[in-house]
């Protein structure tokens, strides 16, 4: 190895006298080097300097020069630019720019009451949720606007019932009848006296039908339910009819309570309904 260190002393030093690149102090050192490590090498104390000696009296020739010069470029570039195929550390440094927050995933467009799409014009947007057993209340909006739920303590075990402006849909009403202990004659009052095209939105929690008479059952056939009639203890049914409509109404689920094939012990599974209900044009003045 002694050997080789100096040769590298020589090189460099037959260098600097061939290219002016440093200091004789400089060569000097690499000389000084070379005797060092010439006498640390295998082949003793005298090959260091003979090699150095060699070096000084053979200068390398130019393409060995120039190949030197070449490694000592590629060198320095590794230095200050870092090893390849890694990110260059000083362009990194002077070029850096601080990387840009992550952009949020676009929300996706809510509509009405929680609709997939937008109604189209002269319609109301509506939701209705029955009860979950005798646990969780039902829920009736429409635009957009809550009428009855938990939250607004306005919900009960039996029939939850919203009146609306089939105009304008404005909240006429909204009351829930117990149709297991109560008095169904209040469900009467409250659904003889309607006006035409009046809105009713119905949503069951618990026990609808315990309660229910002849007659109430016939009133919520005129508004359009098909299901009325058959409607029976603990039964999930959600319902969207009109006083006035001269057919059947499209927007009613109805689950029956069977203990085969109930959700929850003792109560078929919550329904959900929602769509999109015309507007009833205003009465000519």
């Amino acid at each position: 190895m002694g050997w080789i260190w100096g040769s590298i002393g020589a090189l460099w030093g037959s260098y600097e006298v061939s290219m002016g690149f440093l200091s004789g102090s400089m060569r000097f050192l690499w000389v000084s080097m070379g005797n060092l490590w010439g006498s640390l090498g295998l082949y003793g104390v005298d090959m260091g300097p003979y090699w150095v000696s060699m070096g000084q009296l053979l200068p390398p020739p130019a393409p060995l020069r120039f190949a030197a010069a070449l490694g000592l470029l590629w060198l320095l570039g590794w230095v200050l630019l870092g090893p390849p195929r890694t990110p260059p550390t000083l362009q990194r440094l002077l070029l850096a720019r601080p990387e840009a927050p992550p952009t949020a995933a676009p929300r996706p467009p809510r509509f009405k009451c929680g609709l997939p799409r937008p109604c189209p014009p002269a319609h109301f947007a509506f939701r209705l949720v029955s009860g979950a057993a005798n646990v969780i209340g039902p829920k009736i909006c429409l635009e957009d606007r809550v009428l009855m739920s938990s939250v607004k303590n306005n919900v009960g075990r039996g029939l939850n019932i919203a009146l609306v402006n089939g105009v304008n849909g404005e909240l006429i009403a909204a009351r829930a009848f117990d149709m297991w202990a109560g008095d169904v004659e209040e469900l009467l009052k409250f659904l003889r006296p309607l006006h035409e095209g009046t809105l009713v939105l119905v949503a069951s929690y618990d026990d609808p039908a315990t309660k229910l008479t002849e007659e109430s059952r016939r009133l919520f056939g005129e508004l359009g339910s098909a299901v009325a009639m058959d409607l029976a203890f603990r039964d999930s049914w959600v319902f969207l009819g009109a006083k006035g409509v001269q057919e059947q109404s499209p927007f009613e689920q109805h689950v029956r309570n069977s203990r085969g094939s109930n959700k929850y012990e003792g109560w078929p599974e919550a329904l959900e309904l929602e769509g999109c209900v015309p507007r009833r044009a205003p009465d000519p003045p």
